[in-house]
């Protein structure tokens, strides 16, 4: 409880800062999909490890818009999402909104973490939607915090995308939900996110 205690207290002071050098990214030579653990499995070696180990825990770290149109892995424990959609502004070049980093990603996970009891040493496995971008930095956020044994899934959630044929583009190529595992649109109010307000985000 005191270890838990003290992340969390770290992670309140070192938000801001944190939250200032993701949101204002500076070019970096280093594959985002790489983690600083080096620890990766495919998601149906994600899923045989939940299977194995009782103590393994999920966590979905995509944004909340995603996880209602494509779906949610059914055994993930936790969801915090490392960007959220900006919906106050509309990216007209590429007719989209941006993301922007959840700045406070840290204290909202090492919460949820603590809840389940989870320690540094147990298995965590992270997952996003093809695991390119968000997943490994995830992993090194933990990493950072002293948790040692943090997974990123290669194929993440969605997959990776058709190359050619009637669907190119579509991502219906591995990843959770098209391997076969157990996965929903709904998603347990105990374990979905949801955003923080004015009088929460003080405690």
């Amino acid at each position: 409880m005191k270890f838990f205690q003290s992340l969390a207290m770290l992670a309140c002071l070192v938000s801001g800062a944190v939250f200032a050098a993701i949101g204002n990214p500076v070019a970096s030579s280093k594959d985002p999909s790489q983690s600083s653990l080096g620890l990766y499995v495919t998601a149906k070696e994600a899923y045989a490890m939940l299977e194995q180990d009782p103590k393994a825990v999920l966590v979905d770290v995509r944004d909340p818009v995603e996880i209602k149109f494509t779906g949610f892995a059914t055994p993930t424990k936790i969801h915090v999402p490392w960007l959220l959609t900006d919906t106050s502004r509309l990216n007209a070049d590429q007719q989209t909104w941006p993301m922007q980093p959840n700045p406070q990603f840290d204290q909202q996970l090492l919460s949820r973490l603590q809840a389940l009891g989870v320690q540094k040493d147990d298995a965590i496995i992270l997952i996003c939607r093809s695991g390119a971008t968000r997943s490994a930095p995830a992993v090194d956020r933990l990493a950072g915090y002293g948790f040692h044994n943090v997974w990123s899934v290669t194929d993440g959630f969605e997959g990776n995308t058709l190359e050619d044929g009637p669907s190119k583009g579509v991502r219906a190529l591995d990843g959770w939900r098209n391997s076969g595992l157990p996965w929903s649109y709904r998603v347990p109010a105990d374990v979905a996110w949801t955003a923080p307000t004015a009088e929460t985000a003080q405690h």
